[in-house]
This record gives structure tokens, C-alpha cells and sequence, in this order.
């Protein structure tokens, strides 16, 4: 009976160091870590639309103040006052009115600037720049990270005891870390056309 008990007793401390658990949470760090790659990604789908989207806006709106601002003064300048306009209710309501565009032009011009004094197109775009900057890094954290997992787990697959383990218990593959995409070595050219 002590040989059975002994024996049984050796049996479940080579279980308990046989890796198993290891394994499997080595496996669980890979899908969390996975789940990272793929959340930044999203935020990449979900961010670069959104914020293309935004400095389009802000850029449009930009631009149809400036253009509203030129055409209101092209009208104003076009406008010949002379002394007839203070005896001729028509030209003086016209004149009155190609004024009032200019002013409401310059008015949405100076709320644009009084409120955001260094809010500029060219800003907005910067901006944009610094948040795909960010997002790539966030991307290449989350690879950085994930391709760890993929070490700790590949490697906890293949020491022993552990091997025997997988190769008898789990049957589970190595799995693939992110390798440089082909031609990465060849720097990018910018091309502004």
C-alpha cells in the first residue's frame, strides 16, 4: 500500500511539474497580447477616418471663411459710393448690405481667431500627424508585446519537461510572431505631387 501511495504521490508532482499549466497560460498571454494588436488596429480604423474627417471640416471651414471674407471684399470694392448713394434708397440699401456681408465675413473671421488664436489649418494637420504618429506607436507596442508572448509561449512548448507535455497532452503549434514586411528595409519615398 506505501508503494502505491509513494508512487501516486510521484505521479502528481510530475504532473504538477510537468508544465501543463505553464502552457496553457503562456497560451492565454498570446491571445491577451493578440487582443492588444488587434485593439490598436481598431483604434487605427476607428481614429484616422475620424480625425480625417475633422481636420477636413475645420480645414473647409477655414477656407469658406477666407473665401467668404475675399468675395464680401471684391463686393465692396466693386461697389462705387458716391455722393448719389445718401440720395438713392436702392444704392444705399445695396451698399448698406454688400457692408453687412463684409462684416459678418470679417465677424466669423474674428470669433475664428479671438477664440482660437493658434488654430490654423496647418495645426489641425500637425495634430493629425501626431495622432497617427501615436497610433503606429500603439501598434508597434502591441507587436513588440505580443511577439514577447509568442517567445515565452514557443519556448515553454518546446523545454522539457514541457515538450513532452504538449507532445503527448495539448498538440499545441508554435505560434507566428510579426516579422518586418518585405521591402521594409528600403526606406519609404515622400512624394508631395
Amino acid at each position: 500500500m506505501k508503494k502505491i501511495l509513494v508512487l501516486l504521490a510521484a505521479a502528481i508532482l510530475s504532473l504538477t511539474s510537468c508544465g501543463y499549466n505553464t502552457i496553457q497560460a503562456n497560451e492565454e498571454e498570446v491571445f491577451a497580447a493578440w487582443g492588444d494588436v488587434e485593439a490598436a488596429y481598431q483604434r487605427r480604423m476607428d481614429l484616422i477616418p475620424n480625425l480625417v474627417e475633422v481636420v477636413k471640416a475645420y480645414a473647409s471651414h477655414e477656407k469658406d471663411t477666407l473665401t467668404a471674407v475675399t468675395e464680401a471684399r471684391s463686393k465692396v470694392g466693386s461697389f462705387q459710393v458716391t455722393k448719389d448713394v445718401l440720395n438713392d434708397p436702392a444704392s444705399f440699401q445695396k451698399f448698406q448690405s454688400v457692408q453687412g456681408d463684409l462684416s459678418s465675413a470679417l465677424s466669423k473671421l474674428m470669433v475664428v481667431v479671438e477664440k482660437y488664436p493658434d488654430l490654423k489649418a496647418n495645426q489641425n494637420f500637425t495634430d493629425l500627424q501626431h495622432q497617427l504618429e501615436g497610433t503606429e506607436n500603439r501598434i508597434n507596442v502591441a507587436r513588440v508585446r505580443y511577439n514577447q508572448a509568442v517567445q515565452k509561449f514557443n519556448t515553454s512548448i518546446r523545454v522539457f519537461p514541457n515538450t513532452l507535455t504538449n507532445s503527448l497532452l495539448l498538440h499545441l503549434d508554435r505560434k507566428e510572431p510579426f516579422k518586418s514586411q518585405e521591402g521594409a528595409a528600403t526606406a519609404p519615398k515622400v512624394d508631395f505631387k
